[in-house]
């Protein structure tokens, strides 16, 4: 199966939509771990709001994964201004050690 890496930022100035849509993305990150075993937000400071987001992810195809995306509280709260998703070789194949 594929590995992508899928690319996320977030609007602008939406730090309450993020707030108000965590735990039920966490959630979802937790139903979909198979798929998404790597995932976090990204951001500039260690002490800012989050600017995006990046996963590690595992999918039959990059529509697949793009469907996925959109099911995902944080698309659906309205919190991403745009999505970017990559196939990704991994270096060092054979270990698929998780951080």
């Amino acid at each position: 199966m594929p590995l992508f890496v899928a690319l996320f930022t977030d609007k602008k100035d939406h730090g309450h939509v993020r707030e108000a849509a965590l735990q039920a993305h966490i959630e979802w990150l937790d139903q979909n771990k198979d798929v998404i075993p790597v995932g976090g937000s990204l951001r500039s400071e260690p002490d800012q709001t989050p600017r995006g987001g990046m996963w590690i992810a595992r999918a039959a195809s990059k529509e697949a994964l793009d469907l996925l995306i959109r099911s995902d509280p944080f698309y659906a709260a309205g919190l991403r201004e745009s999505y970017e998703i990559l196939y990704w070789s991994k270096a060092n194949a054979g270990r698929m050690e998780l951080i």
